[in-house]
């Protein structure tokens, strides 16, 4: 270990692990620890259900019904990939998509007074959803329409709206859509969590419904994906793609120390030995000093044995739960998996609800998803704190990951990936740069 590297990470989550594989792709030489023994961080997949068990620090045993320990693999924080998204794109110029096998997720859904409904997405489904009255569904029409054609640099498509200085709220009130469909366009169609876009520049709004129709698109169900096995499928696959280019990985490694001299970073003490460095990557765990708290976020993990009322008995699906629908200020998310992704035991199915914590209360703030759910057989909550850096690497070049937030998509991990790349390279983050350029020795690459 006494070496010296261009680049140590510590934590395997999946941003630190991307960022491994993309920097080891580049031609750096990379150090990859973690203190656990097992990959993916925050992000991993618990095995066997008995392990989530003693984490949660639950007494006894899995009761039987549960079937075989093994069987499961239990994600700690829920996501699913915009099929059209960015993390799809790494995947496959990585071609890390050998390593994995994805299912597409179900159905979309949406709460609306009490009930869930399918998200409708397209001209037709929107002509033929309960969600809205015979008129609302026209203007609905008229709305995706004008989304689909929309172009940035092509004024012919734009119908009066400037991308830079029209606001969302202008454009639904443009074409006349009341409070309810509006609802749904920016929590179940745009994903945001909160309702600050509405007086914001509409172009990011109008990019994201893009993306969500074209990812819808492409498979026909949902615009959603999902890895057999569990979300810690991917931290491992971008980890072997770092090793296939050289990158050493260690886990269950103690860091003793980070060894800063002059205010930069220069070296990583573990066991007694220090191995040196230019540029170190971490989550905000191995530098809490550097970081800060910026809020919460609570999960119920929630084992079931019956598909989620209403929604056709799928296997999988996503309900939103708009904040405007049960007077909050952020969204409530039910992302639903079961055995049919190897997750769970035969006839299982793991539902994960998630939300910003806004009380004292964090609890009692999720009872109106999970009581979508119920019954429940096994419930294991947590909340968790999240962090962003304060110091952002310029001088010290440690480079610190933002803690994952309640969104159930990788968009905004995407988004941080780059951030840190441009600021530990100088340059914007190119796709392209991910290309591998080398047969592996495993014979992976055609």
């Amino acid at each position: 270990m006494n070496e010296e590297y261009d680049v140590i990470v510590l934590g395997t989550g999946l941003t630190e692990c991307i960022l491994s594989g993309i920097m080891s792709v580049k031609g750096k030489k990379v150090l990859h620890m973690d203190r656990n023994s097992y990959y993916g961080g925050e992000s991993a997949s618990i095995t066997p259900l008995e392990d989530l068990y003693k984490r949660f620090s639950l007494p006894g045993k899995p009761s039987e019904s549960m079937g075989k320990g093994r069987d499961w693999n239990v994600d700690l924080i829920p996501k699913f990939l915009m099929a059209n998204g960015q993390l799809v794109r790494m995947l496959l110029i990585t071609k890390v998509t050998k390593y994995l096998d994805f299912k597409v997720i179900e159905g979309s859904y949406v709460y609306k007074k009490g009930k869930i409904y399918k998200v409708p997405s397209t001209e037709a489904e929107a002509l033929s959803s309960s969600l809205m009255g015979i008129f609302e569904k026209r203007r609905f029409k008229n709305f995706l329409q004008f989304v689909a054609k929309y172009d940035q640099e092509d004024p012919t498509t734009r119908q009066g709206i400037d991308p830079e200085k029209s606001s969302m709220r202008d454009v639904f009130t443009k074409f006349g859509l009341g409070q309810d469909v509006i609802d749904f366009t920016g929590h179940s169609l745009a994903l945001h969590r909160t309702d600050e876009y509405l007086d914001q520049p509409c172009m990011d709004t109008i990019k994201r419904i893009k993306l969500y129709s074209e990812s819808l698109a492409m498979h026909g169900k949902s615009p959603y994906l999902y890895p057999l096995y569990g979300l810690g499928e991917l931290p491992q696959g971008f980890a072997r793609l770092s090793a296939i280019y050289g990158g050493t990985y260690m886990l269950n490694k103690p860091i003793e120390e980070i060894v800063v001299e002059n205010g930069k970073v220069v070296g990583v003490k573990s066991e007694g030995e220090i191995a040196r460095c230019k540029q170190l990557i971490c989550d905000p765990s191995y530098l809490m000093d550097r970081a800060t708290k910026v809020g919460q976020v609570i999960r119920a993990i929630c084992i079931l044995n019956h598909p989620i009322a209403n929604t056709g008995d799928v296997n999988s699906c996503q309900i939103i739960i708009p904040q405007n629908q049960v007077n909050r200020k952020h969204d409530i998310y039910v992302c639903l998996i079961s055995f049919a992704h190897n997750v769970a035991a035969q006839g299982k199915y793991i539902a994960i609800v998630s939300t910003t914590v806004e009380t004292n209360d964090p609890e009692k703030e999720i009872d109106s998803a999970l009581d979508l759910i119920k019954p429940i057989e096994q419930k294991f909550v947590s909340v968790s704190d999240q962090y962003a850096p304060t110091d952002m690497g310029t001088d010290s070049q440690m480079f610190i990951s933002r803690t994952y937030d309640a969104t159930t998509h990788f968009e905004t991990t995407c988004d941080d990936i780059k951030d840190i790349y441009k600021r530990m390279t100088g340059s914007e983050f190119d796709f392209s740069e991910m290309e591998r350029t080398k047969k592996d020795c495993f014979g992976d690459v055609d």
